[in-house]
């Protein structure tokens, strides 16, 4: 069968998975939602932006002529996971999540579950503190209401609107980063707090790792929910799917 993969990429899982396709001669492209400026270069071609819903997915499917879809988005892109799993199933082409597992509390680790954003910025309705919030910029308004902390932001671009926050420092930089990289950068920030996205894997681990190695308190905002699906949590788990005829139909 000669295969025509659709990537929904974004994540360093992603990118890993161009590289191997590419190697291995099989045919795709990888799609981005087009919320980092410069994305990684890949070796597949690449298109940017939304699909128009689940209806315009469908309508991408069919008339790019894709065989498989492979959903390699971030855990916490719930609503492209499911239109993904919604348009699938509609197009009869099969699909896999390309994804990492989440991170489990381990000894030594102080968090404090949440839901869901909402949730960790209730949880921030507490006296002023000095806070490393890790969500990404698309959040950042949603943590106004707590103006009272000194925050500490690490994003892939520079902010190019004014931020909510009148306390606030700016670090520019993409993962994967190094536990020492980020213990050192904790400490010079005198940093008390973490806010964090469970997002697994590696390439974001370290503020975990340096947060529990400085007995510092964590808000781990959990999973969404996504429809059920096919999962894989490595490269060579979706060629083995791909070789085994990938017959399941979205599910």
């Amino acid at each position: 069968m000669t295969h025509n993969l659709l990537v929904l990429g974004g994540t360093t899982e992603a990118t890993a998975l161009c590289r191997r396709l590419a190697e291995d001669g099989i045919a795709g492209t990888i799609s981005f939602a087009g919320r980092v400026e410069r994305p990684v270069r890949q070796p597949l071609p690449q298109r940017v932006g939304g699909f128009g819903g689940v209806a315009g997915l469908v309508t991408y499917l069919k008339e790019a002529g894709v065989t498989h879809v492979v959903d390699a988005t971030h855990p916490f892109a719930a609503q492209m996971s499911a239109h993904a799993v919604a348009a699938c199933q509609e197009a009869g082409v099969p699909l896999i999540a390309l994804t990492r597992a989440p991170w489990a509390a381990q000894e030594g680790d102080q968090w404090q579950h949440v839901p869901d954003i909402a949730g960790a910025v209730a949880a921030l309705d507490r006296p002023a503190s000095r806070v490393m919030l890790a969500v990404g910029r698309m959040h950042l308004a949603e943590f106004a209401p707590n103006p009272q902390h000194v925050y500490l932001l690490r994003l892939v671009d520079p902010p190019k609107e004014d931020l909510p926050f009148p306390d606030c420092h700016v670090v520019v930089d993409r993962g994967p980063f190094s536990e020492d990289g980020d213990l050192a950068l904790m400490r010079e920030h005198g940093i008390e707090l973490v806010v964090s996205k469970n997002a697994g894997g590696t390439g974001a681990a370290a503020k975990i790792s340096a947060a529990r190695k400085l007995g510092l308190p964590v808000i781990m905002i959990d999973r969404p929910a996504i429809p059920p699906r096919a999962e894989a949590h490595g490269v060579d788990e979706v060629l083995r799917w791909l070789d085994h005829g990938a017959t399941d139909r979205g599910v």
